[in-house]
């Protein structure tokens, strides 16, 4: 290869491209063009290249860093899942920006002129921002929920009326899954208000009606019983963060009272405590013979039934109406006169 090489550069230097003639000078120019990229610009694009691929190769190590410390640590998936997807956001942008950075300088370094690159690149920055607006609201938002840890991923949250539990959420979306399987996408930008009921405990009221004659104490008391021995209970004690409260009659609706039984459980944990203590307060109900609350049934007396009974049919007997059909003999006139 080499005597090839050097007999085909001897052979340029003569005829036209012969050292003096114009071509033989476009030659030279060329051979001092090489030289000075060699020996000054060449370096520097290996430079701009290693330094832009040190800092790809510190953020990947970052990146990881944080999943496999948050793998080891966090308190749950949906905590591993939230720092996965920071992770992501980070090397994927820090990527970005170093690529962008590393490309304008060896651009620089070979003297191409950036301003009008720079120009367009701002023109179509700002076109682009006005079009997608929406787009850098849900990443900005989504970028907020996401280092303010409002909500993660496996949640029950409210957002921007729809309520469910969180599958996936990136910087653009957030995507619900409510109780009935429906699967709602929501942008970040729609999320204003955030209720996360899955953050530290739940808060559950029962209502317990029943009839106006009942006594209000012996109620209380049989109602505390009955929610002591739910919590207490080996399958719901681990979900229990507090005693339960029966807080006395809240209302009074026509033959109705009503007790409030309060619970406090693990977050989005009250479900089966309460079904427990709703069967137990029918059975109890039941046994003491006391009758379920209504608020269209009217209370006359604390009489009891038949007593009640008997009473109303000896008013009726007393206030026996005459037959309407039967006419009287001396209302045959028209103003009664015969």
């Amino acid at each position: 290869m080499e005597i090839g090489i050097f007999p085909l550069m001897l052979a340029m230097r003569t005829g036209l491209f012969a050292e003096g003639r114009f071509l033989g000078k476009v030659l030279d120019e060329w051979a001092d063009d090489a030289q000075e990229f060699i020996r000054m610009k060449l370096p520097r694009l290996i430079v701009v290249a290693v330094i832009a691929w040190m800092l790809s190769y510190l953020l990947r190590l970052i990146t990881r860093h944080m999943i496999r410390a948050a793998e080891q640590h966090a308190a749950g998936h949906g905590r591993v899942a939230q720092v996965k997807t920071l992770a992501g956001i980070i090397h994927t942008t820090g990527t970005a920006i170093v690529t962008v950075i590393a490309v304008l300088m060896l651009l620089k370094t070979v003297d191409i002129d950036l301003g009008p690159l720079l120009a367009s690149a701002g023109i179509a920055g700002v076109a682009v921002g006005l079009a997608a607006q929406n787009i850098v609201k849900d990443m900005l938002n989504g970028l907020l929920i996401l280092v303010e840890d409002q909500f993660n991923v496996g949640d029950t949250v409210r957002l921007a009326g729809f309520s469910g539990v969180v599958e996936a959420m990136t910087l653009r979306k957030t995507t619900v899954r409510d109780a009935d399987g429906t699967l709602y996408v929501i942008p970040n930008s729609q999320i204003s208000t955030v209720a996360n009921l899955s953050a530290g405990f739940t808060v559950a009221t029962v209502n317990v009606s029943v009839d106006y004659s009942a006594n209000p104490d012996l109620v209380q008391g049989l109602l505390m019983r009955i929610a002591t021995e739910v919590c207490n209970e080996s399958e719901f004690r681990p979900l229990i963060v507090a005693d339960p409260q029966v807080l006395g009659i809240e209302a009074i609706k026509g033959s109705e009272l009503i007790f409030p039984v309060v619970f406090r459980t693990q977050a989005t944990k009250h479900f089966p405590v309460l079904r427990e203590f709703r069967k137990r307060v029918r059975i109890a109900l039941e046994s003491q013979k006391l009758l379920p609350g209504d608020p269209f049934r009217v209370f006359s007396s604390f009489e009891t039934t038949s007593g009640a009974a008997s009473k109303l049919a000896e008013k009726a007997e007393a206030r026996a109406v005459e037959d309407p059909t039967v006419t009287k003999a001396e209302s045959n006139g028209l103003f009664g006169g015969e």
